[in-house]
């Protein structure tokens, strides 16, 4: 009952929303999972440092200058908002989101990074479902091919066939003359 309560109030749009593509990787922002655990962002970066042993490189890292002035020119913003953005941001893999869930004690926090959790898979399965879909499409091509290439090769044979047809003279005829 709980967990269909939680499911209500973050719809899936909102989540798969605030998923990025940072360092060619699925990444969530610090102030982003605090807005949705309803805590402050600067008690999440405290809680990860708290725990840092606990966040390997792969699963969390804070941007660099640039790629922040990079990722801030994507959404056009003046200098003076920086998005509430004063200091880099920590940003969360989907592993590191899990491992936020151990960090942070709360009913909600542990909800949300299940639903989290569950869009994370479900972009994952698309994606792997779009792969199978494009080597289907890729065999079928090979196949198109192979067979263009086939009926090329049978006119190439009934071409030779006509020419030697034409090229015979009359041959004498057998059988009873009148």
């Amino acid at each position: 009952m709980k967990e269909e309560k939680e499911n209500r109030i973050i719809p899936d749009e909102i989540i798969t929303n605030k998923i990025y593509l940072i360092r060619n990787q699925k990444v969530m922002l610090d102030r982003d999972l605090a807005e949705l655990y309803q805590v402050e962002t600067k008690r999440l970066k405290e809680a990860v440092r708290r725990n840092i042993s606990r966040f390997p490189s792969d699963f969390m890292f804070e941007l660099t200058k640039n790629e922040l002035e990079n990722w801030r020119t994507q959404f056009a913003t003046s200098k003076s908002d920086k998005m509430g953005l004063r200091y880099a941001p920590m940003v969360f893999t989907e592993q590191g989101v899990a491992m936020l869930s151990s960090v942070l004690n709360s009913d909600r926090a542990i909800a949300v990074n299940i639903k989290i959790i569950r869009i994370f898979t479900k972009m994952r399965q698309l994606l792997s479902d779009n792969v199978s879909v494009q080597l289907e499409i890729e065999s079928i091509k090979k196949k198109i091919t192979n067979n263009s290439k086939n009926i090329e090769l049978v006119f190439s044979y009934l071409d030779e066939l006509i020419e030697k047809k034409e090229n015979k003279s009359e041959r004498n005829k057998i059988g009873y003359k009148k």
